[in-house]
């Protein structure tokens, strides 16, 4: 018989594969679903049968006859509901759960939600109601919303939550060194010979943002900076936030040597208003960003940011869900997967002053 049922133009079927193999139907779903108490040497004849005819398990089928779907749902924030969206890092999210689903013969169900919506703790219960799956992972800033955290874990389906920015949770967490990341950062520009560094604050509903400027402030202490509060300003994660917080620093009578934002796209919207004022990066002005998206090799000069690990999060998130999917009920715990500082262009010593390195060098 040809491979695929090529000479028969057809797409094969499970019923192929149990004529090859010389079993039943039921056995060959036993075996593609990998469930126990198959013989080794019938699994080798399915197997074999299944890579002759190149058979195509029909997941979504699959999903349909079953009381526990095959399935993980991935919800987010619905980037539609704002004018100038930051998505960004819904794309690593949803990078690292597909991989995750395709290499362990799951689906991904990805779905946008818009928590400020009075239903959606509503609209979530039915969600899980309806396609009874595996598990949930929640992202940020759903993950720290307390009436949709509790609308999924009192459906009860296994909830894993990336980044709830508190250690009180419901179900399983994935976390990074947000805090530690920041203090990092600021390091690296106080190295460089900054003193007035400046702060572009995120959205106040993301708690994992917060933790951010956390960092930041811990970062000002240790290397004994002053916090300036006109140098500390209130974004929204956007890129059109970014450029206006920058407009507001660098008319300042003492403007920054150095901007942090608290997301890569407000950074650029600083790189952006900066090109415009006719500010030169590095040399008059260091840009630093949080995430590593694609925007932040893309924008010139490229961005030096804080590498947010969401693809691996995501990844991990849903292994934790797929392994423990016979445990029944929540599922509790955590796991920290650390951020990393990317050092790239756009950042460079202060202007009229030498970096740390460059005067411990100089004093040898």
């Amino acid at each position: 018989m040809a491979k695929g049922m090529q000479g028969s133009g057809r797409a094969s079927t499970i019923e192929d594969v149990a004529r090859l193999a010389g079993v039943s139907i039921k056995t060959v779903s036993r075996v593609v679903n990998g469930e126990p108490k198959v013989r080794p040497s019938t699994q080798l004849r399915v197997q074999a049968a299944v890579r002759e005819l190149d058979y195509r398990p029909n997941l979504s089928a699959r999903n349909l006859a079953s009381q526990n779907a095959r399935l993980i749902v991935l919800i987010y924030d619905d980037p539609s509901v704002y004018t100038a969206p930051s998505s960004g890092y819904i794309i690593k999210l949803q990078e690292g759960a597909l991989a995750a689903c395709r290499q362990l013969g799951y689906e991904l169900l990805i779905h946008p939600c818009n928590p400020r919506s009075r239903q959606a703790g509503l609209e979530l219960s039915t969600l899980n109601r309806r396609v009874r799956p595996t598990g949930v992972v929640l992202a940020p800033p759903l993950s720290n919303t307390a009436a949709i955290v509790d609308a999924i874990a009192e459906s009860g389906v296994p909830l894993v939550l990336l980044s709830p920015g508190t250690r009180e949770h419901r179900g399983f967490a994935v976390n990074t060194t947000n805090r530690d990341s920041c203090r990092d950062m600021v390091a690296h520009l106080a190295g460089l010979g900054h003193r007035r560094i400046a702060f572009i604050r995120g959205n106040p509903r993301h708690r994992a943002v917060g933790e951010r400027y956390s960092g930041f402030k811990e970062g000002l202490r240790e290397a004994q900076l002053p916090l300036y509060p006109e140098l500390v300003v209130q974004g929204d994660n956007s890129i059109g936030s970014g450029e206006d917080c920058a407009q507001a620093l660098l008319t300042l009578a003492q403007p920054p040597t150095a901007i942090f934002a608290a997301n890569d796209d407000m950074a650029a919207g600083v790189i952006r208003t900066a090109v415009k004022l006719g500010v030169t990066i590095p040399d008059q002005l260091s840009v630093a960003g949080c995430d590593d998206i694609a925007l932040a090799r893309q924008v010139y000069p490229s961005l030096t940011t804080i590498h947010q690990p969401f693809a691996a999060m995501a990844q991990r998130a849903v292994c934790e869900l797929i392994e423990r999917r016979g445990e029944g009920g929540a599922i509790t715990g955590s796991a920290l997967i650390p951020s990393q500082l990317r050092v790239r262009e756009s950042t460079g010593p202060a202007a009229g002053s030498r970096s740390v390195t460059e005067a411990a060098a100089a004093s040898e």
